[in-house]
């Protein structure tokens, strides 16, 4: 029998972010439309779909490691093939395919549309050949505006509408969301835009993600509203570089009208930005994000380092007092307001005085959350080619310490947090109640464990006092009404 006379088994695997798990949902839809029945367990799965993130080094090493312990499935059970797409599989496509033969195919982002006819060649015996990978920003016009006709035919991960999909998987009006959610929870995440127009020196994602290109604003609202109806409270808005939302539509208060629309949805309760540039956070921006009601006072703020010299040597702007005078201005106005960052050192020319004034920078700002990676040469960046390069073990030295005084700071944040009120969304109704407040975002930073909450649900927002914490972590009680 071939793989086109019954109805085939496949398991998705998603690495890395949440915009990578968007893509995920699409790939999963575009699947199932085509004749595909997801599984949970990959040992039921004739294919193995394993969505590869290329970000980092460690990310790209657990993306081969999950390609390699799918691949051991073969020969074991009904698993017949194991496929790579995602990051990866576009950064280095035929490279990739070469290295790692166990997996029977490499597909890149033109493929998508056309998911499941790809699978089926393969579980049927044929072969794909990788694709050979290029540069993906020049595919769409120089200028931001000129781009929005030139995108047709362009294969974007995220942006798909597809009006053939059953009316289960879309709302009954409007463009229908190419989305297949793979999760419960009352939170996921929403593209609004994918690629990024800065030439950040140690990011290569620009030239396998391509250029910036902004969702309609109407389309993102009508997958909202088709969230929501599959059970969603809160969506995280997700790109490479949200706040240049809108600047390819002609229109530099996109992201403002946007965040109104989304605020107009029935049903949904918390609107979350992520990934904002400091050098794009406009006045009128933060005072859409505080003023309107169901955007939660989260920011999410690239800032990568403090020296401002580095900075300048990494492509980037700003320094240490900018970026205090910018959270500053946020918390005198909304004191309980919710910061996050993440920080590279170790790049080329990073001296120890650098360091000091990451470090310094860290004590002033008080964020919530902060990452702390290790700089690592990528391939193609101006990084790589840069002199003044740090040696392996002190760039390993610096992060160990970094992170230490991360976790330190970040606990103390969290016991400032101890004593007041906030609100608190459910996640987990088992052995413990567990949400997240509105100054932590999914997954990755921190929850809040309630205590005394007998007779919530998930999905549930719940106003509570903060009575204890454990490192980034609170404990709430609710507040007696």
């Amino acid at each position: 029998m071939s793989a086109g006379d019954h109805l085939m088994t496949v398991h998705l695997v998603s690495m890395g972010c949440a915009r990578n798990d968007v893509d995920s949902e699409e790939l999963a839809a575009r699947m199932e439309a085509g004749g595909f029945r997801l599984v949970d367990d990959p040992s039921e799965a004739e294919t193995v779909v394993v969505n590869t993130c290329g970000f980092i080094e460690q990310a790209k090493k657990d993306s081969v490691d999950t390609l390699l312990a799918a691949a051991d499935l073969k020969g074991h059970g009904p698993t017949q093939s194991v496929v790579a797409v995602g990051c990866m599989a576009e950064r280095y496509g035929r490279e990739l395919a070469e290295s790692l033969p166990e997996a029977d195919a490499v597909l890149g982002f033109d493929d998508y549309d056309d998911i499941a006819d790809r699978l089926r060649t393969i579980l049927d015996g044929g072969s794909i050949e990788a694709h050979v990978p290029h540069d993906r920003r020049t595919l769409l016009p120089i200028s931001p505006v000129d781009r929005r006709p030139a995108s047709s035919g362009v294969s974007i991960p995220g942006h798909g509408t597809a009006p053939d999909l059953s009316a289960t998987m879309a709302p009954a009006s409007g463009p229908r969301a190419t989305r297949r959610r793979l999760g419960s929870g009352p939170s996921t995440a929403l593209k609004m835009a994918s690629g990024c127009d800065r030439r950040c020196a140690f990011c290569a994602i620009p030239r396998f993600r391509g250029s910036y290109l902004s969702r309609p604003a109407a389309e993102i609202v009508e997958e909202a509203r088709w969230l929501v109806d599959h059970g969603v409270k809160e969506v995280f808005l997700v790109s490479e570089n949200s706040s240049s939302y809108g600047k390819d539509l002609g229109d530099l208060r996109a992201l403002e009208k946007l965040l109104t629309g989304l605020d107009n949805v029935d049903g949904l309760e918390w609107i979350r930005v992520s990934y904002l540039q400091p050098a794009e956070l406009r006045p009128g921006l933060v005072d859409t994000m505080l003023a309107t009601a169901k955007v939660v006072p989260y920011f999410d703020l690239s800032f990568q380092h403090a020296s401002g010299p580095l900075l300048r040597r990494m492509r980037r702007f700003g320094d240490a007092e900018s970026f205090i005078d910018i959270i500053e201005s946020i918390r005198s106005r909304c004191p309980e307001a919710g910061f996050r960052s993440n920080f590279i050192t170790g790049f080329p020319g990073e001296t120890e005085a650098d360091v000091e004034i990451l470090a310094d920078f860290l004590q002033r700002a008080r964020l919530d959350v902060a990452g702390i990676f290790a700089y690592s040469d990528e391939e193609g960046t101006e990084g790589a080619t840069l002199d003044g390069h740090v040696d392996e073990d002190v760039i390993a030295a610096r992060r160990e310490d970094l992170a230490d005084l991360i976790d330190e700071l970040v606990s103390q944040r969290a016991e400032d947090r101890v004593g007041t009120r906030g609100r608190v969304m459910i996640e987990e109704t088992g052995e413990a109640i567990v949400g997240r407040a509105e100054h932590q975002g999914p997954e990755v930073d921190g929850v809040v464990t309630l205590v005394d909450s007998a007779g919530v649900s998930v999905g549930d927002i719940v106003d509570v006092d903060f009575v204890g914490s454990d490192g980034v972590d609170l404990v709430a009680r609710p507040v007696l009404t």
